[in-house]
Order: structure tokens, then sequence, then C-alpha cells
């Protein structure tokens, strides 16, 4: 194979997308609300690749991500990844990521903490959110601070980080009220 290839295939959520080099999966699309919207997205972000049969690495990767979406827990240890784009600190954040077990979350703090950088939580909040692996490197679990799960990766589609947390039996809280995000202003001035 030469080059970059792409697959889009059948999920429980719609039609998802995979593109891979030689080396292993370069990235994985979550659906658009329409199938063309995502191949428009997989062509925006990765021009060079071709449509094709996948790679034996690459359907192993569509079978666990179809599973997963199924309500399964597949193993992806066995799916290569090919991380050249990828630095050595987002990395050791997507290593973490994959540690942490199903229906569980960490807050981008404490993954900051488990590596030795505590004060990294903003680092590691970038790192999710230009997670190319969706799933295969499950970022869904790693959530802001107060387990608020309303953030979605570049390749996120139109998938909440909630709703695959729902699929692994986690319940992170929906979103920030208002009240929420004005009481810790409201709460810094000094009372009249």
């Amino acid at each position: 194979m030469v080059g970059r290839g792409y697959s889009v295939f059948d999920t429980a959520i719609g039609r998802c997308g995979i593109i891979w080099s030689a080396t292993g999966v370069v990235a994985v699309q979550l659906p658009e609300a329409r199938e063309i919207d995502t191949r428009r997205r997989i062509f925006q972000a990765h021009p060079e690749a071709r449509e094709q049969r996948p790679s034996e690495n690459a359907e192993l990767a569509i079978e666990g991500i179809v599973g997963l979406l199924q309500g399964g827990d597949p193993d992806f240890s066995e799916v290569s990844l090919d991380a050249g784009g990828v630095t050595g600190f987002n990395r050791r954040v997507y290593e973490f990521a994959c540690s942490i077990p199903r229906g569980e979350t960490r807050t981008y703090h404490e993954v900051a903490r488990a590596l030795g950088a505590s004060g990294a939580a903003h680092s590691v909040a970038q790192a999710i959110a230009r997670n190319p692996y969706m799933l295969i490197v499950p970022c869904h679990r790693v959530l802001e601070a107060g387990n608020y799960a309303d953030r979605l990766s570049p390749y996120g589609g139109v998938i909440s980080k909630r709703r695959l947390l729902a699929l692994e039996g986690a319940h992170p809280v929906a979103s920030k009220t208002l009240f929420e995000v004005l009481l810790p202003v409201a709460a810094s001035r000094p009372l009249t």
C-alpha cells in the first residue's frame, strides 16, 4: 500500500471513518449528521488518503469500534497506531487514557498529576481535544473538573463524550449551568 487509505463503515451510531498508513491507524472519524459531512471531514484532514479496502490492522480497529458502539468492551491493544505526527506529551496522555477502565473517568488535573506534570491540566485538555484516535484511545474518559462531558475532539462528529460514556455505563454531569459558571465569580466578590 502506498500512502494513506481510508474507509467509511457502519456502526450503531452511524457511518464512521478510519484513516490508516502502513504504520497504523492515523485517525478515526466519528459520524457527522450526514455521511457526506463525515467524508468531507476526512478529505479536509487527510486529502492524500484514498478510499480502499481496510488493511488488516484497520479492520481490527473497525471490529473493535463497532463492538464498542454496540456496548461491548473490545481490546484495542493489538491495533497499531501511526503516531508520526503526535508529540511526546500527547502520546503520554493517550497512553494514560488507555489505562482508564471502561465506565470510569478522570479529570484533566488527575491525568496531569499522574503524568508528573501537575500544572499541565490545560495541556492535557489540548491533547485530549486533538486525539485523532477516537474510541481506540478513549479520550471520552477524560473530563474537565466537575465531570462535565460536553466537549468533543475535532474527530468527534456529532457524538458527545456523554453519549459515549453512557454506552460504557458512566454517568457524567450533563453541562455547566449559568449558575455554576457565575457562582465562582460571585463568590470572589466581597459583600457590600
